[in-house]
């Protein structure tokens, strides 16, 4: 198995007030942390954006939505249409803290299912999932029916809710599962 990294950026940081990708966070900005992090898991990475202007400091491949304005499973879908792979592992561009010892585990729970969403203080994490190309038609099913909703394309699909992280320290959970979507998160993600 060679997984792809695919970072969703295609959201418009409307609670934010600004783009919450570009925003710095120590050192670097949120999408460098993320980029950094994805490239010790995949051996491949791309961003999926519809404004690739703003990641080109980023060494990475950019893909635009092919459904422009239809939320995260059209990136989804833009990602495992335009990127031959079998298996992409997904971050979403405001989880700065992103695991490989996470995404790690997930990936050995893969075995023969579609897909693997983790499940985290009684929450599913599409965003933070894994997912085989063998779902794009039923994703493309999903967006014809104008049904945006990433886990709505799981009641169609084979798979495994994962919620044993045993053997991963608590903080290191906290930090994967974190994301930014108001100035008060990103007050927060700043004492991380």
């Amino acid at each position: 198995m060679n997984p792809f990294g695919i970072i969703l950026s295609g959201g418009k940081s409307s609670r934010m007030g600004t783009d919450k990708s570009l925003l710095p966070l120590g050192n670097k900005l949120v999408i460098e942390h993320i980029a950094t992090k994805m490239k010790g898991i995949t051996s491949q990475q791309a961003i999926i954006t519809n404004t690739p202007e703003k990641y080109a400091f980023l060494n990475m491949e950019k893909y635009s939505d092919r459904h422009p304005g239809k939320g995260p499973l059209a990136g989804l879908e833009s990602a495992l249409y335009h990127i031959d792979a079998p298996v992409f592992v997904c971050a979403a561009c405001d989880m700065p803290y992103i695991s490989a010892e996470v995404y790690n585990r997930l990936l050995h729970e893969l075995g023969h299912y579609d897909a693997v969403v983790p499940v985290y203080n009684k929450r599913i994490h599409p965003l933070s999932g894994i997912y085989t190309r063998g779902i794009l038609p039923l994703i493309q099913q999903q967006l014809e029916r104008d049904q945006l909703k990433v886990k709505d394309v799981f009641r169609f699909i084979n798979v495994y809710y994962a919620d044993n992280f045993t053997g991963i320290a608590k903080d290191t959970l906290k930090k994967h599962f974190f994301n930014m979507n108001h100035p008060g998160q990103y007050e927060e993600a700043k004492q991380f």
